[in-house]
C-alpha cells in the first residue's frame, strides 16, 4: 500500500478516534495490580465514572468488550428460564436477545420497522398483561448503533411504574454513554450497560455494568451460574480499589484520562455539542436530498445518524470509494439495513472541524462516485454551526 498523507477519518459509530491524552496515558508503564499506586488508580475511576452514567450506585468495570457487559447484566440479575422483554430496535437489540437465548433465558422479542425507538405504551400494555410477573426483566438499547434510533429510557421507566410491575429495567448504554444524556439514577434504571470504545474515547477493551440497588438484591437470588461476571467478586475488591484477577491496567489509565477530559468540558456541554453536531449532519443528510433512517425527531441520535440511500444506489461501493480516495471510513448497513443505508458517527473526542471535513468527505464521495444528490449538504452544516445559539434554539423549537 503506498503511503497516505493526513489523518484518517474513522467516521463510523464507533471505535472512535482515540484522543493523544489517552493514548499517552495509555502509554504510562504498567504496575503491580496489587500495589499502592494501583490502589489508587483503581479507587479513582471506580468512582470517578459513577457521574458519567448518573450514579452514586457502583459501577462494575470488566477486561470485556461491550457483549461480556451485555452477558455480566443478565447472568447477574436472572435465573435459567426467567422470560426477558425485548424489543427489535436493530441490529444490536436483536443480538442481546440471541445471547439471552443462548444463555438459556425466554427473550420476548417485540418486533419492529428499525425507525423508531421502543414504544413505551407497548410495554406498558405488555406488563400489564403479565398478571403473574413472568417477566422478571425488560431489556432495552437506548442508542441503537444500527439505525441511530435512541430510546425514550425515562418514559419506560413510567410506563414499568404506570403497570405497577417488579420487572428490572436493564439498558445497553454502549454508543450513547458520554454522548447523549443519559441519568441511571434518576431514570430509574437497574442495569445500565456500556462498553469503552465509543463516548468514553478509549480504544476497545472495557465492559461496564452501572447497578441499583433492586439489581444487587436481584443477583443475591439470581440461580444463573456465573464467575468471571459476578458482580459479587468483583465488588469486594473494588471497594479497596483492587479487581479480583488481573485489570486492564493501562486501558484504566486511559479511562481516567477520558474521564478527566469530560469533565474538564463539563458533561452538560459534552451532551450539547453532541446535539450541535448531529443536527448539523441531519441538515447535510437532508439538503443531500436523503433520508435518515430515524422517524422520529424524538429520537434522533447525537451519536450517529444513518442515511438511507435510493435503491439505485450501492452503499457499500459508496464507502469503498470514500476510503480509498479519501481515506474515510463510514459505517456499513447491517442486517436489515444492509444495501441500504451507510451511517456517519460523529461522537466522541469531535469538533466543528471534524465534522466539516467528515461531510465534505461524503459530499465529495457523493460526486466521485456519480450518485445524483443535491449539492450543499456541507454548506447547510456549516451555516448552522455559524449561526448563533439563539438562533439555533428558535429553529429547533420551530421544528
Amino acid at each position: 500500500m503506498s503511503y497516505k498523507s493526513g489523518r484518517h477519518f474513522l467516521q463510523i459509530p464507533g471505535p472512535t478516534n482515540v484522543p493523544d491524552r489517552v493514548l499517552h496515558a495509555m502509554s504510562y508503564p504498567t504496575i503491580d495490580h496489587r500495589g499502592p499506586d494501583f490502589k489508587a488508580l483503581g479507587a479513582e475511576v471506580l468512582e470517578g465514572i459513577r457521574p458519567v452514567f448518573g450514579t452514586t450506585n457502583p459501577v462494575i468495570i470488566f477486561p470485556s468488550s461491550g457483549t461480556g457487559a451485555w452477558e455480566a447484566a443478565l447472568v447477574n440479575t436472572l435465573s435459567p428460564g426467567d422470560r426477558v422483554l425485548m424489543f427489535e430496535t436493530g441490529h444490536f437489540a436483536t443480538l442481546w436477545r440471541n445471547m439471552a437465548q443462548r444463555l438459556g433465558f425466554d427473550p420476548e422479542l417485540v418486533d419492529s420497522d428499525w425507525r423508531h425507538g421502543v414504544d413505551p405504551a407497548a410495554i406498558e400494555k405488555r406488563l400489564v398483561a403479565d398478571t403473574g410477573h413472568q417477566i422478571k426483566a425488560v431489556a432495552v438499547v437506548h442508542n441503537e448503533t444500527s439505525t441511530g434510533v435512541t430510546s425514550r429510557i425515562a418514559q419506560i421507566r413510567e410506563a414499568i411504574d404506570r403497570a405497577n410491575h417488579p420487572a428490572l429495567l436493564l439498558v445497553d448504554t454502549i454508543s450513547s454513554l458520554g454522548s447523549i444524556r443519559y441519568e441511571h439514577d434518576a431514570w430509574g434504571v437497574d442495569v445500565t450497560v456500556a462498553g469503552s470504545q465509543k463516548g468514553l474515547m478509549l480504544p476497545p477493551g472495557l465492559g461496564f455494568n452501572a447497578v441499583s440497588d433492586k439489581a444487587l438484591a436481584a443477583a443475591r437470588d439470581a440461580a444463573q451460574p456465573r464467575s468471571y461476571w459476578d458482580w459479587e467478586e468483583m465488588m469486594g475488591p473494588n471497594e479497596s480499589g483492587f479487581f479480583p484477577y488481573t485489570p486492564a491496567t493501562n486501558l484504566l489509565y486511559g479511562l481516567r484520562e477520558a474521564i478527566n477530559m469530560l469533565n474538564e468540558e463539563g458533561l452538560d456541554n459534552v451532551f450539547a455539542r453532541h446535539d450541535r453536531h448531529a443536527e448539523a449532519t441531519r441538515r447535510a443528510v437532508r439538503a443531500w436530498g436523503f433520508d435518515i433512517v430515524c422517524e422520529n425527531p424524538e429520537e434522533y441520535s447525537s451519536a450517529l445518524t444513518a442515511v438511507l440511500v435510493p435503491d439505485d444506489v450501492d452503499p457499500d461501493a459508496l464507502r469503498r470509494l470514500i476510503l480509498e480516495d479519501f481515506d474515510m471510513s463510514l459505517g456499513a448497513g447491517l442486517s436489515k439495513l444492509a444495501g441500504r443505508a451507510f451511517r456517519i458517527g460523529h461522537l466522541g473526542d469531535f469538533n466543528d472541524l471534524t465534522l466539516a471535513g467528515t461531510l465534505s468527505g461524503v459530499e465529495m464521495g457523493l460526486q466521485r462516485a456519480g450518485v445524483a444528490y443535491q449539492p450543499g449538504g456541507v454548506q447547510a452544516a456549516l451555516d448552522y454551526l455559524a449561526a448563533p445559539e439563539a438562533a439555533r434554539a428558535q429553529s429547533r423549537a420551530a421544528r
